[in-house]
């Protein structure tokens, strides 16, 4: 049998409209879910305290940013003072904790303070507390304590612990097992806030450890060496101070870092100038006791002649002298055990590029460890390697300085060799004479030592005094003028969504979990037996519908209409009605079937052959008659006995099933089924037998020799979807003939755009229009 009639609708889309029916009439889900989220949202934005970001911008100098040349620069000794940053570096010591502790050590935040406002704690700052806190000694203890102020007057106040409220005296020092503290009020304060104010003990570790995980910071962009600095805070006016704070100690402690080599310096070149005076004291009181004695005043010019030769090997005798006296002062510092961990102060006038790169780098290694021994303990991995490179070069400083040494002793050693060269004219000069130029060339040597220290020193000062931070504050600190968090646009949005998407997925998880049968659809995608048509749902309550002007009468006449054209060449004289279970309307659909034939002129009995469950088919037309029970386990009774008319429907009939037997399945079996099949043919034009549901028992298959086809009913929300596969195994085994489907019980939700549900066909017509006349 063809069932391309019925099947049209099989390739359809999607019917979306149905899709959004199921969620609409759920109407008061969404309602509901909308309101009470966006509730939330209200209340949560009511009571949720503001965070307001606050933003820095900081320059990082380095070569490629520094516009100008720093005074120090010029004195080349020192220029490496001024180093290119590390732009990560930077970042790091930005983030410590313990420039963070630093920084709120200096602003007092030892404490915090707050009111209520409502339900809501609000934190003051600065100005808006009526009086100043004074801490003296806080104990561990006291940390995350809270004690509460009352105000009463200018000049007392109470004070709220977990010991009870005592009166104070503004000023007087408060002694408590937690600490020792003072609580002044300013002169200014007259009409101070009368609210009761919450103090609670910060531990400054812990709270520095917070914002230095908080604090943001990165460069704005690869190339600019500008960072960002930003902090999330409550109180937008203590966010902005701990970040000007905050930079100001940066700049501090990069001026402390970079003066500690010029500073150390001068340390040393002090100490030297103190022992050199000394020296420099002595040798001139040897010259003047000298003189004295001999009776000297000035050297003879008779002298000076064969000597100018020999004054110039002195002078480079002299100058290597120095430098071999500045070495052995280096080497003795560097040997110092006490100055392991302190810097090496420069090579002054040694002209030894070797040296003075080993220094360097000594230098700068130690300047590197000292800045990582701020945020790091001394054990850790990267200070051990460190200073085991500190212990290597210094091992080659040393071995360094003792072979410059050596060389310049070579080298002077052969420069008096041939100052020897004079020693035959020298001899000529008198006695006096060569003491006095011995006397004079110790003088000179300290002298020319003393000036050459004091030269460096003013130098090194010059490059202290003249030290700058290498950054600078592009813009200070500045607040959003709007809370970043909650934001409100954000907060009622997902409140939006949240009332929107709870219910919607209840929806979707409530029918993803509904098995039954919602679609024409799900009964065509699950079986190919043919679809003679729709019911939609009948709420009067009667047996027969058909008999009206409604819409389901006209659904019934279409399933008459197709129930003739399913199989022309069959008569379709015995029709079989059974379904999946019981309450899916075989009942209902079998009279009303029968009533829309009767409608055309036909003859119909409608059989009650559900033996396991017997009831009236007309429940308004109850009699005392026999049924088909008797009929079958008694002789005495016959067939038109138990046919009873209709008195609502003329020519149509009925036979009830009786009474329940013991044994239904032997008696669907019984000869007389087939008689009364046979004498029930004959009467009528239509035999339709309301038989029990296949789902359930086998009753109806035992009826397929007699029938000519069958109705399967399906309910609309009451048919499993996986009952329907009772349609194709009964097809594929052929236990009945000529399976077609009804659908049961269509609500609005379950019918296609047809206009059954909407009265199609039937027009009532409006009494305030008036009829027109055709012509």
């Amino acid at each position: 049998m063809s069932t391309e009639p019925f099947h049209s609708e099989e390739f359809e889309p999607t019917n979306y409209r149905h899709t959004i029916a199921k969620y609409v009439r759920h109407w008061y889900l969404f309602v509901a879910g909308v309101v009470l989220a966006l509730g939330a949202a209200v209340l949560y934005l009511r009571f949720t305290t503001p965070q307001y970001n606050i933003s820095s911008l900081l320059l990082i100098k380095d070569k490629r940013s520094e516009a100008e040349v720093n005074p120090s620069e010029k004195f080349s000794d020192y220029s490496r003072l001024n180093a290119a940053k590390n732009i990560d570096n930077e970042i790091v010591l930005l983030k410590s904790v313990s420039l963070m502790h630093r920084v709120l050590s200096e602003l007092s935040l030892q404490a915090s303070y707050s009111t209520k406002n409502g339900i809501r704690n609000e934190e003051l700052y600065q100005n808006q507390v009526p009086f100043r806190l004074i801490i003296s000694q806080l104990d561990s203890t006291a940390f995350g304590k809270s004690v509460t102020v009352y105000i009463k007057n200018n000049n007392s106040f109470e004070l709220e612990d977990e010991k009870g409220r005592t009166t104070h005296q503004f000023g007087q020092i408060l002694r408590k097992p937690y600490g020792v503290f003072t609580i002044v009020s300013p002169p200014s304060t007259t009409k101070g806030l009368r609210q009761p104010i919450t103090i609670t003990f910060q531990n400054l570790r812990t709270l520095a450890n917070q914002y230095a995980k908080s604090l943001r910071v990165a460069p704005v962009n690869k190339q600019a060496s500008v960072l960002n600095l930003s902090l999330t805070d409550a109180v937008p006016a203590k966010g902005k101070d701990i970040i000007n704070k905050l930079v100001e100690v940066y700049n501090n402690e990069a001026v402390e870092d970079k003066n500690a080599t010029a500073a150390n310096t001068i340390n040393f070149i002090d100490e030297r100038l103190k022992s050199l005076s000394t020296e420099l004291s002595d040798v001139e009181k040897a010259d003047e006791e000298f003189k004295r004695k001999n009776k000297v005043a000035d050297v003879s010019s008779q002298v000076t002649q064969s000597l100018q030769e020999a004054g110039e090997y002195s002078k480079q005798i002299s100058s290597y002298g120095i430098q071999i006296d500045v070495l052995e002062s280096i080497e003795k510092y560097v040997t110092n055990t006490d100055n392991q961990q302190q810097l090496i102060p420069g090579t002054l006038n040694v002209e030894d590029a070797t040296l003075v790169g080993l220094i360097g780098q000594y230098n700068d290694l130690q300047l590197d460890r000292d800045r990582v021994l701020r945020t790091t303990e001394g054990s850790h991995p990267m200070v051990q390697n460190m200073n085991e490179q500190l212990a290597n070069l210094r091992l080659n400083i040393q071995e360094n300085i003792r072979n410059v040494k050596n060389n310049l002793a070579i080298t002077r050693r052969n420069l008096l060799a041939k100052s020897g060269q004079f020693g035959s004219r020298i001899q000529q000069v008198p006695t006096i004479e060569r003491g006095l130029l011995e006397i004079n060339r110790q003088v000179d040597l300290k002298r020319a030592l003393y000036l050459y220290l004091l030269q460096k020193r003013e130098e090194a000062a010059l490059s202290l005094a003249a030290t700058v931070s290498n950054s600078r504050i592009v813009d200070r600190a500045i607040a959003d003028d709007y809370p970043i968090s909650p934001n409100k646009t954000t907060v009622l949005l997902v409140g939006l969504l949240l009332g929107l998407g709870v219910p919607f997925a209840f929806v979707y998880v409530k029918e993803l979990m509904n098995d039954k049968v919602q679609l024409l659809q799900d009964v065509q995608w699950a079986t190919n037996a043919p679809v003679l048509g729709e019911l939609i749902h009948d709420r009067t309550n009667k047996a027969i519908v058909v008999a009206n002007q409604t819409p389901i009468a006209e659904m019934f006449r279409l399933i008459r209409i197709n129930l003739q054209f399913a199989a022309p060449e069959h008569t379709n004289r015995v029709l079989l009605v059974t379904s999946s279970m019981s309450g899916e309307g075989k009942t209902f659909f079998s009279l009303n079937l029968g009533a829309s034939l009767v409608l055309t002129g036909k003859k119909v009995v409608v059989v009650g052959l559900d033996l396991r469950k017997p009831n009236a088919l007309l429940q308004g037309e109850l009699t005392d008659s026999p049924g088909i029970t008797d009929y079958l386990v008694s002789n005495s009774i016959s067939v038109d006995d138990i046919v009873k008319p209709s008195a609502s429907l003329p020519g149509l009939f009925t036979v009830d099933s009786g009474p329940t037997p013991p044994n239904p399945s032997e008696l669907m079996l019984s000869s007389k089924v087939d008689k009364l099949i046979d004498v029930l043919k004959e009467s009528f034009d239509y035999v339709i037998i309301d038989s029990a549901p296949v789902g359930q028992v086998a009753d109806a298959f035992s009826l397929a020799p007699y029938i000519d086809s069958t109705i399967y009913l399906v309910r609309y929300n009451f048919t499993h979807k996986a009952q329907l596969e009772i349609i194709n195994r009964v097809q594929a085994d052929h236990k009945l003939k000529q399976v077609m489907l009804v659908v049961n019980d269509a609500k609005k939700t379950n019918l296609r755009d047809y206009g059954y549900g909407n009265g199609y066909g039937y027009y009532k017509p409006d009494p305030k229009k008036k009829r027109q006349n055709l012509v």
